[in-house]
């Protein structure tokens, strides 16, 4: 399972890493706020548009052959800027880097289920989900270590040398998962899937815990310096956030395979207290701040691997992979469209307002899912 988690590790300090570093760094190939906007667009895009795809794949071919075919890709992307050091070659890297997590981002999440018998989904999806949000919280940090060390450069050189070496590690301990043969499927049978409540209930769920992440990881800091609290506040204040949902995550899913916690409880809880934080963000100070950010952070924690696990438990073993890429892409339009919504209302009123809006969709998910669940029933 370790080189599993490593993969989650790296591709969320992949992301955020070299996110947050892009415009400190880069001057000479981030010449306005709009080429810095797409070049953070570029990678999410590339995960949107592909990890259903290599979900199917892995599916067909195994999801161990798309797990290490992604590393090695997500390395030599990275390896890409890190030799030639140009502003093209800058775009060349990212755009392959978004592609090859697209690959191994959810043969991971498939391994993760395969390797596990159900009763253990929870302990190891919250295992993996601890992995990736160590991931997105340290990226920032260490990403800025190494590049006020080295540049930018040096930071695509150690995800370079990350990913090989991730790579090598799966091959060596992960065993090899056959794909298992699966029953014909017609495009009017996915879509039945797709809109199934056993299906779109962990995965709406999942896209608002990450809708309501990025909005705290985004925003709150926003908040913090209009109420005249320094960086070191707000830089607290988003550690906060991610080391309560880091922290979280193994807690639920263990509670989970013990019977202490069920699926629509989990689901339910962690939407309102996700709720419950933006609301809190539409305070004013730094008690608002930091009780956003605590229970933004406690209420994803807590969908993340119920989430996972509940989707493993109702997918049919050959089909996790695509699955998990397409609970995948609800998490990237979740990752997107929630600091979207929250800006466009902000600009049409206030940043209170957006708290606001976001929070009442987060809140009336769990009455959405017992209608749903009902009507399955």
């Amino acid at each position: 399972m370790w080189p599993l988690y490593a993969a989650g590790f790296t591709t969320a300090f992949g992301a955020h890493g070299i996110a947050a570093n892009l415009g400190a760094d880069s001057q000479d190939a981030v010449t306005s706020l709009l080429v810095l906007g797409g070049l953070l667009a570029l990678y999410d895009g590339a995960e949107v548009l592909l990890k259903p795809l290599f979900g199917t794949i892995a599916d067909r071919i195994g999801a161990r052959p798309v797990l290490l075919g992604g590393l090695v890709a997500f390395a030599f992307a990275s390896a890409l800027y890190a030799l030639a050091d140009s502003p093209g070659w800058l775009w060349a890297a990212r755009l392959g880097q978004g592609s090859a997590a697209a690959a191994f981002s959810p043969a991971a999440s498939a391994l993760v289920a395969r390797l596990n018998p159900a009763a253990k989904h929870g302990r190891a999806f919250g295992s993996y989900g601890f992995h990736k949000s160590v991931g997105y919280t340290l990226g920032p940090l260490l990403g800025g270590v190494l590049v006020w060390a080295g540049g930018l450069r040096l930071l695509f050189t150690v995800l370079a040398v990350l990913g090989a070496a991730v790579a090598v590690w799966a091959l060596i301990a992960v065993p090899v998962v056959p794909p298992l043969p699966r029953a014909r499927q017609t495009v009017l049978d996915l879509a039945r899937q797709l809109t199934d409540p056993v299906f779109l209930i962990p995965t709406s769920a999942l896209a608002g815990a990450t809708a309501a992440l990025s909005v705290g990881v985004g925003f709150l800091p926003v908040s913090g310096a209009a109420a005249g609290l320094g960086t070191v506040a707000t830089g607290a204040a988003v550690s906060v956030l991610a080391g309560c949902a880091a922290v979280v995550q193994p807690h639920a899913g263990r509670a989970l395979d013990a019977g202490r916690l069920t699926v629509r409880g989990g689901l339910s809880a962690g939407s309102l207290l996700a709720a419950a934080g933006l609301g809190c963000a539409m305070l004013p100070g730094l008690v608002g701040v930091l009780l956003g950010a605590a229970l933004i952070g406690v209420g994803t924690g807590l969908i993340t691997p119920v989430g996972f696990a509940a989707l493993a438990a109702s997918t049919p073993p050959e089909r996790l992979g695509r699955t998990m890429g397409a609970a995948e892409l609800g998490r990237e339009l979740g990752d997107a469209g929630g600091p979207l919504l929250v800006a466009g209302v902000a600009a049409a009123a206030t940043l209170t307002y957006g708290y606001g809006v976001l929070a009442l969709l987060l809140a009336c998910g769990p009455v959405v899912a017992v209608g749903l669940s009902r009507r399955r029933g």
